[in-house]
């Protein structure tokens, strides 16, 4: 493999590729699986608990085991990819990735299942800012980035909408340990087709990495998802809770302090002077919230409320996931238009309205009568979102420092999904439960707790708008 010490003007040059759209191909179905496994696992929970003998509490770490090193560890991945090459990085998390999900599929045991867990998400952490810096390389701003990130953003926010139904259907028909080996053919095929495709590589960064920076921003980002995360467990007030995220906001203040004092910082603050970068991750954060949230709630509404099993479950948001394809196909001459940050502000005031429609629908909904408009608009305004927000948040970044940008957006995603599952399934439980005191029959009670939540939903989307719209200003 050869490896290219570049600077920030012939980087974008000295890492392309000329089969890149072939190469964006497999960039994108290697970020897919990342998005998938995070999702997948959802519906085959009860299965893969009842095959383990694991408790409801230890089914919960079965998703917290992947969401904590895979957030806590993406800046550092971000930084290592800059440092020491983002295709060679890229594949590492590939291969990691591969083997962590063959041993989830081996598991014996729930400790076994865990620790496999744990390593799918670090590796995860690894490829997924770095398959973003490969992307920006790529395809510079003036040169495709759009049309290019309208793919990324289709089939990363696909892989949402297919683990609700690929995990159905694997579990239905083969077994649960199938959503971990289906990852495993995907990935080989991701391994042996980028180093034919990519054959040089390209090093932004030749600083020291910043040990001290890394390990407090790494246990920081941990620390304040796992507080978020435990609300689903033992509430807001817990003292586990405020505990969890009192540690994550002392380590990332001593961060701060540490990166404002080293000569070669893990995250120059500087970035942050670039105000798409700013918004951009503010808006990344708010939409992860509210995709998090309203998927999660979603699936628990078709199964409570409406009676559907897990199969059928998935199959009824298709029309949502065919609808983020098609928006992602037709926006890139729509933002070349009107550019990024007014792309955003309007995809996101559809999603509102999207959210708000979804909330309104009766308590015995016919899914042909009342779901498909509401759907089918949240995932064309999803598409918009998804692509316009990444585009905003890594705008005129220097390829020096794509790996940290790409870091950064995925960061914002992953701490904004878990601070919007928590607050979005909190409100819907407690409005449900106060529904449920007053007299109401337990389905009305659980309908009206979902539709609170969907609202919730709307909510975060209108203040990403918010935040959007200012970055249309001079």
């Amino acid at each position: 493999m050869t490896t290219i010490v570049a600077t920030a003007a012939d980087a974008a040059t000295t890492g392309r590729s000329r089969n890149r759209w072939l190469a964006l191909t497999f960039l994108a179905l290697a970020q897919f699986l990342v998005v998938l496994d995070a999702s997948i696992v959802n519906i085959a929970l009860p299965s893969l608990g009842a095959g383990l003998g694991l408790d409801h509490n230890l089914l919960t770490w079965v998703i917290t085991a992947y969401v904590l090193p895979f957030g806590g560890l993406l800046m550092l991945g971000g930084r290592l990819a800059d440092r020491y090459g983002h295709r060679r990085i890229f594949l590492v998390g590939v291969f990691g990735f591969i083997a962590a999900s063959l041993a989830a599929g081996l598991s014996v045991n729930g400790a076994m299942l865990l620790a496999a867990r744990a390593v799918q998400g670090a590796s995860a952490a690894l490829l997924a800012p770095a398959a973003l810096a490969l992307l920006m390389q790529l395809f510079p701003a003036t040169d495709g980035r759009a049309k290019a990130l309208g793919i990324w953003g289709a089939v990363a926010g696909l892989g949402s909408v297919a683990g609700v139904l690929l995990g159905g259907v694997l579990t239905a028909s083969i077994g649960w340990s199938a959503i971990f080996f289906i990852n495993v053919p995907v990935g080989l095929l991701v391994l042996v087709a980028i180093p034919a495709l990519l054959n040089r590589d390209v090093v932004t960064s030749r600083a020291q990495l910043d040990l001290p920076g890394a390990i407090t921003i790494t246990l920081g980002v941990v620390a304040l998802v796992a507080a978020f995360s435990m609300v689903l467990e033992v509430g807001f007030l817990s003292p586990v809770t405020l505990g969890l995220a009192a540690t994550g906001l002392v380590l990332l203040g001593l961060f701060t302090l540490i990166e404002l004092r080293s000569a070669q910082p893990l995250v120059s603050f500087s970035i942050f002077a670039n105000r798409a970068v700013t918004l951009g991750n503010l808006t990344v954060l708010l939409i992860g919230g509210a995709v998090v949230g309203l998927f999660f709630v979603l699936s628990l509404h078709m199964q409570n409320v409406l009676g559907y099993d897990a199969m059928l479950t998935g199959i009824t948001q298709v029309p949502l996931a065919l609808a983020l394809i098609a928006a992602a196909g037709v926006l890139p001459p729509v933002m070349a238009k009107l550019g990024s940050a007014r792309t955003l502000t309007v995809s996101l005031l559809i999603l509102a309205a999207g959210l708000v429609w979804l909330a309104l629908a009766p308590v015995g909904a016919d899914f042909v009568l009342h779901l498909p408009g509401p759907t089918i608009i949240i995932g064309a305004a999803l598409g918009g979102a998804f692509i316009a927000g990444t585009e905003l948040a890594v705008q005129g970044v220097s390829e020096a420092d794509s790996g940290l940008a790409s870091g950064l957006v995925n960061t914002s995603q992953q701490i904004g999904g878990a601070i919007g599952l928590a607050v979005l399934f909190t409100l819907a439980t407690t409005l449900s439960n106060g529904l449920g005191a007053a007299g109401a029959d337990a389905v009305t009670a659980l309908a009206g707790g979902y539709s609170a939540a969907y609202l919730g939903a709307a909510g975060l989307a209108l203040l990403a708008a918010l935040i959007a719209a200012f970055a249309t200003r001079k």
